[in-house]
């Protein structure tokens, strides 16, 4: 797979952290008091996957690691089923003066995978928000979860390692306080990569992403996401072959449900000093 890097016309771009937000001056109120500052704040720009030239899903994402967020969204959707069914990626600008107008990935994919795209006939505009938007039945809108090989759970020491390592590894968030981050954790839950975005959904695909470009070891570790873990986010790690997952916050019926039939480790309310099992897959020999 050949990623090349953002283009805006013929000069080649980075884009950075820094460039995933701004200043601007707001008006802050504290006890009693209002005073005039500067605050960062997030950006979220359209960002389209075009595939083979057809335009397939807008979403609305940080504008930092779209070569991941292209990889992962790929494969987590559906549309490849290994990265070398990527021929070709390019990332360009709407327009060559402000990153706000959008970012265009024209993902080239093999001839069999686009023809089964099309066959899908789907239109997603606005995944962020719900996950389901532009599916045209039921059928579609509940899809197949891929079952995951089981894997032991992780340690509740290991967990507790996770949760007081991801706030000091998630730059954006602590900038602007307004991002979600998904991490890859080892079996010791020291944080290995991090992805971060506004959309939860994006973060995971980030992740899932870069999972796959580092050809990550997915059977030393498990996934860890700073939002609650919905269907789409049980749907997307199963998919991608991850066999625990951990949420700080809840899950919902259908994402517990989902974690059954794959046979995925499900952890919510992962915080400081606890954390609650709601799917086990199988028994961890070291566990107390």
């Amino acid at each position: 797979m050949a990623i090349n890097k953002l283009k805006q016309g013929d000069p080649e771009t980075r884009v950075t952290v820094e460039s995933c937000y701004k200043q601007s001056t707001v008006i802050r109120w504290q006890q009693g008091k209002t005073l005039d500052a500067l605050d960062s704040i997030a950006e979220e720009i359209p960002v389209a996957m075009i595939y083979n030239g057809i335009s397939h899903v807008v979403m609305m994402a940080s504008p930092c690691d779209l070569e991941d967020f292209a990889l992962g969204f790929s494969l987590s959707e559906g549309i490849i089923r290994k990265p070398e069914e990527i021929y070709e990626l390019d990332l360009v600008m709407a327009d060559p003066e402000s990153l706000a107008a959008g970012i265009e990935i024209r993902i080239s994919i093999t001839t069999q995978r686009s023809v089964q795209l099309k066959q899908r006939r789907r239109n997603l505009t606005g995944r962020t928000g719900c996950g389901l938007c532009g599916a045209e039945s039921l059928q579609q809108a509940i899809r197949p979860v891929k079952p995951v090989q089981p894997r032991p759970l992780p340690h509740s020491t290991a967990v507790q390692t996770a949760i007081s390592q991801l706030s000091d590894n998630q730059p954006l968030q602590t900038i602007t306080g307004a991002c979600h981050g998904a991490a890859w954790c080892d079996n010791a839950g020291n944080i290995r990569l991090i992805r971060e975005d506004v959309g939860r959904h994006n973060a995971l695909d980030k992740l899932l992403g870069v999972l796959q470009r580092e050809n990550t070891d997915l059977s030393d570790g498990f996934a860890l996401v700073s939002s609650r873990a919905s269907y789409e986010m049980v749907h997307k790690a199963s998919s991608c072959g991850i066999g625990t997952l951990v949420a700080v916050s809840a899950p919902t019926g259908l994402a517990l449900e989902l974690a059954q039939q794959a046979g995925l480790n499900l952890i919510g309310f992962a915080r400081t000093g606890r954390h609650v099992i709601y799917n086990q897959a199988e028994i961890a020999d070291s566990e107390e």
